[in-house]
């Protein structure tokens, strides 16, 4: 699910802070994931450490902080369980942890364009270019062709060539049409 390189621990410890700091995290949401820990991963929280961290008479955010604390010591398994607990009562506040931004940041293509992308271009001119000097090349090489037949049925093909052609090399094919058929 995570490809991050830190550890859940080591994620917990920066996302403390910040997980201490917001105000959404009320009573009732610290209750929820007290009791999420608990009742699904009761290895993760007995029901006596559960009791303790929902004691009312100590204020949330030093509950909050004594349960964060209390996961890290029990480890990386304990950790992880609390980013899935905290995911599913809270998501708005998983999505803004200091942690996952920076993941969601790093994995984003279009917040960081790559720096280092290949070209196999020959100049920095696009297809278009090509096109052009391709069109110019086979009108050349028309003319060559068409000019050496001195047929008159050569002359009228080149001619209705031009119609698929730029206005500038219609010029000049209508132009040597023209003077052929005159001669």
């Amino acid at each position: 699910m995570e490809t991050c390189t830190e550890s859940f621990g080591e994620q917990l410890m920066e996302d403390s802070a910040f997980l201490r700091a917001d105000r959404r995290l009320d009573t009732e949401l610290v209750d929820r994931l007290i009791l999420q820990l608990n009742r699904i991963y009761p290895q993760v929280l007995t029901d006596k450490e559960a009791t303790k961290f929902r004691n009312l008479d100590v204020p949330t955010g030093f509950r909050l902080g004594e349960l964060l604390t209390h996961l890290q010591g029990k480890g990386e398994e304990a950790c992880r369980e609390f980013y899935r607990a905290l995911h599913l009562h809270v998501e708005e506040v998983y999505y803004s942890l200091p942690t996952r931004l920076r993941l969601r940041d790093s994995l984003d293509p279009l917040a960081y364009p790559r720096v280092s992308q290949q070209r196999y271009d020959q100049n920095e001119r696009g297809p278009l270019f090509f096109l052009g000097c391709f069109s110019v090349a086979m009108g050349m090489a028309l003319l060559y062709y068409f000019g050496e037949a001195k047929v008159t049925g050569g002359s009228r093909a080149l001619g209705m060539a031009a119609l698929g052609l730029k206005r500038k090399a219609q010029e000049v094919l209508i132009w040597y049409t023209e003077e052929s058929l005159m001669v």
